[in-house]
């Protein structure tokens, strides 16, 4: 009796359209809770650089939320919210929370302080400045945040097929494999999850060289 093979192409070429369907769910649970969180954190950020008291206790609070293991996370909130995507969302939002927060600090202080004396000094309001020069400076170290917070919200999003298909996403490929004792879907699930962390990554990367056209242009010069 000949064996089967671990990944049966057939299949996968036979399904390609659930294929498409659960990497575009899985990059919803992935793209959603981190714009919220970057949002949420961005608010965070700036009302810690204009009162540092405030710094300790949100780094505490957010580091608390990310150290609340995510199927007791996802559990604790399918009773309150049942099956919506809430329940996947709000657990996957305060995860990005530390990561986030702390890279978009992080953005603000590299700001020299001679350049914030000089916005001051030429007229500039204190929304000016964070627009105008806080923000465009502080993008490299945000963007280093977001990418990390991608990667990692791509590998929890998977952990959401537990509470069902109703989300979807590369993890249901995994359960349904091990359900079923179907390798293929697992191997598809776990590839195609490290697939997109990576291209993700990548795209990240990309958009912080278009944003911040000034390092480009010094990475070229000592190239």
């Amino acid at each position: 009796m000949e064996d089967k093979p671990l990944v049966d192409w057939a299949w996968i070429g036979d399904h390609l359209d659930d294929v498409v369907v659960r990497l575009f769910q899985h990059l919803q649970l992935t793209a959603i809770p981190v714009a919220l969180g970057f949002v949420i954190s961005l608010g965070l950020a700036i009302w810690a650089i204009r009162r540092p008291i405030v710094y300790g206790p949100t780094t505490a609070i957010t580091g608390l939320l990310y150290t609340i293991p995510s199927i007791a996370a996802f559990a604790f909130l399918r009773p309150i919210f049942g099956l919506s995507l809430l329940t996947a969302i709000i657990p996957l939002t305060t995860y990005t929370l530390l990561i986030l927060f702390r890279s978009n600090v992080s953005g603000f202080q590299s700001v020299p302080a001679d350049v914030l004396e000089a916005a001051e000094g030429m007229g500039y309001t204190r929304r000016e400045r964070l627009r105008r020069v806080e923000l465009p400076l502080a993008i490299p170290l945000m963007i280093t945040g977001i990418r990390l917070a991608s990667v990692t919200t791509v590998g929890l999003a998977t952990v959401a097929a537990i509470l069902g298909d109703s989300f979807g996403g590369l993890g249901q490929f995994i359960t349904e494999g091990l359900q079923t004792f179907f390798p293929t879907k697992i191997y598809l699930g776990a590839v195609l999850s490290v697939a997109l962390a990576f291209s993700l990554d990548i795209l990240f990367v990309r958009i912080e060289l278009w944003a911040t056209p000034w390092a480009r242009a010094r990475a070229e010069q000592t190239a």
